[in-house]
């Protein structure tokens, strides 16, 4: 089959890679979008933005929008709301022209042809490409093929939920928290009638075995939950029992990323492809958007710039490419692997089974945890603008 020539190709129509093709539109570069689903996902249902996710939302011309639909939680100076994650899908999903994105696309090979590269999909499609882009998620086929190991087992499991009222939920527009032995619980409101809840905790192994038994799965939640509101107990028990699917957390190990290749070439990755994190900070959707922005910003730099030579500028333009990506992976080297390692490093003192440890959580480091929270947040990724 002949291939098909496409000028930048991201695989994965999740928030980096929505994001990140709405930052090259801004610019006026052009990009394809593959996802292997047959519509857009919307897995783990809510996003817990903070400050940075919404100047780079501002920055893509999309956070005014998702603004009106979500409720700003009381947090100080910094801007926190939880998002629906299918409505910031499509909230990106929006802007983008027709043509931008091909479902049941699934990438099944990777192949070297020059200064492109030849995107072999499931259903025997090739795309020839100047730039492959991986936004694939834990599973990336693409960090694969640059050279990454499939992300670890953090050991704990996760179960995630959005309840939804008719006549308003009742909850305060705050972010509640709270620890028992070996467990972390929250509940966060959406807007007046939606709250999204999650319960992450580290099983036993006979735990680990009931991962499928939705019924026992959810007594096992309700039994380890420990000292928290009858309000935040209700919301649980109340969930349909569909609804209760653990799924394990996976994290790329930090020395990863300094010793590997974030870019190699004329290819990349970004958002959970780059760093799959621990939901411990709640940033690694705010991540995935500081990506999309910089990544754009570094290509467009490169490709809106003209050849230097005359009959060179294949070449030329591959060259620039890489240069481009090598920029955006410096600059995002350091950033995904401070994420990975304190979002680790939290949810290991959160959910410590120890006593002495849960005497100094709940007593001692809760301001400690709270400046790593902050500090992560306060986070500008900059504009879109072609210097």
């Amino acid at each position: 089959m002949e291939a098909v020539p496409e000028d930048i190709v991201i695989v994965g129509a999740g928030v980096a890679g929505l994001a990140t093709s709405l930052g090259l539109h801004r610019l006026g570069i052009r990009s394809l979008v593959l996802e292997s689903s047959e519509n857009l996902r919307s897995a783990g249902y809510c996003l817990t933005t903070f400050t940075n996710a919404w100047k780079a939302l501002d920055a893509l011309g999309v956070g005014d929008s998702i603004r009106q639909q979500h409720e700003r939680l009381r947090s100080g100076e910094h801007e926190v709301r939880c998002v629906k994650r299918k409505f910031l899908l499509e909230a990106l999903a929006k802007e983008l022209p027709t043509g931008t994105r091909r479902f049941s696309s699934k990438v099944v090979c990777i192949e070297e042809s020059g200064f492109f590269k030849l995107v072999h999909l499931a259903d025997g499609t090739i795309l020839k490409t100047k730039v492959l882009i991986g936004c694939d998620g834990v599973n990336s086929v693409v960090a694969n093929w640059l050279g990454f190991k499939k992300a670890a087992f953090a050991g704990r499991l996760a179960i995630r939920g959005c309840a939804e009222f008719e006549g308003g939920h009742g909850f305060e527009p705050n972010f509640m928290q709270f620890f028992g032995k070996g467990v972390r619980s929250g509940a966060i409101p959406v807007n007046d009638n939606s709250v999204y809840w999650h319960v992450t905790w580290t099983p036993s192994s006979k735990e680990e075995e009931l991962e499928q038994d939705r019924a026992k799965v959810k007594q096992i939640v309700l039994s380890k939950l420990g000292k928290v509101t009858e309000q935040a107990r209700a919301l649980i028990e109340n969930y349909e029992l569909d609804g209760f699917i653990s799924l394990p957390l996976r994290f790329r190990h930090p020395w990863e990323l300094l010793w590997g290749n974030i870019s190699k070439g004329n290819v990349c990755i970004a958002g959970d492809a780059l760093h799959p994190v621990t939901p411990d900070l709640g940033q690694g959707g705010c991540c995935a958007l500081e990506d999309a922005v910089v990544l754009a910003r570094c290509l467009g730099e490169v490709l809106l710039r003209k050849p230097t030579e005359k009959g060179e500028e294949e070449k030329d333009e591959h060259k620039r490419i890489e240069m481009g990506l090598k920029k955006y992976a410096k600059e995002r080297a350091w950033r995904s692997t401070k994420l990975i390692s304190v979002s680790y490093l939290v949810g290991f003192i959160q959910e410590s089974h120890g006593n002495m440890m849960t005497f100094l959580r709940d007593n001692a480091l809760a301001g400690f945890l709270s400046g790593f929270l902050l500090k992560m947040a306060d986070f500008d990724c900059g504009k879109l603008t072609i210097s």
